[in-house]
C-alpha cells in the first residue's frame, strides 16, 4: 500500500505564493510520473502540472510562468511552487503519482492525494 501526504495549501492573497508539497511512503520500488492536479466544485479535474522521471515537466496553459513543478527523489517527494496567484486558481489541489511496487509485480500503479484546498482572495 502506497500513501501520499499533502500539505502547503491556504488562504493567500491575489498576487501572493504558496508551496504544496506531496511526500509519497508505502510499499514503493519507484516513482514514475507526479503531478498535480485541481479541481472545483463541479468540474472535471485538470492537470496543473507534471513531472516524469528524466525531470522533464509540463504546465497546464493557465499556470505557465506562474508555476513550478520539481521533485525530491531521495524523499519521495513532490512540490509544486505557485507565484503570482490569482483568484482562478482557488481549487483543491490533488497530487497524483504513478509507481512501481515493491512486490516483484511487474505493474505500474496510480495513487491519489488526499486534496488540499487553495483560496486566492480578490
Amino acid at each position: 500500500q502506497v500513501q501520499l501526504v499533502e500539505s502547503g495549501g491556504g488562504l493567500v492573497q491575489s498576487g501572493g505564493s504558496l508551496r504544496l508539497s506531496c511526500a509519497a511512503s508505502g510499499s514503493i520500488f519507484k516513482i514514475l510520473s507526479m503531478d498535480w492536479y485541481r479541481q472545483t466544485p463541479g468540474t472535471q479535474r485538470e492537470l496543473v502540472a507534471a513531472i516524469n522521471t528524466g525531470g522533464e515537466t509540463n504546465y497546464g496553459e493557465s499556470v505557465k510562468g506562474r508555476f513550478t513543478i520539481s521533485r525530491d527523489d531521495a524523499k519521495n517527494t513532490v512540490y509544486l511552487q505557485m507565484n503570482n496567484l490569482k483568484p482562478e486558481d482557488t481549487a483543491v489541489y490533488y497530487c497524483n503519482v504513478e509507481i512501481i511496487p515493491s512486490n516483484g509485480d511487474i505493474i505500474t500503479l496510480t495513487y491519489w492525494g488526499q486534496g488540499t484546498q487553495v483560496t486566492v482572495s480578490a
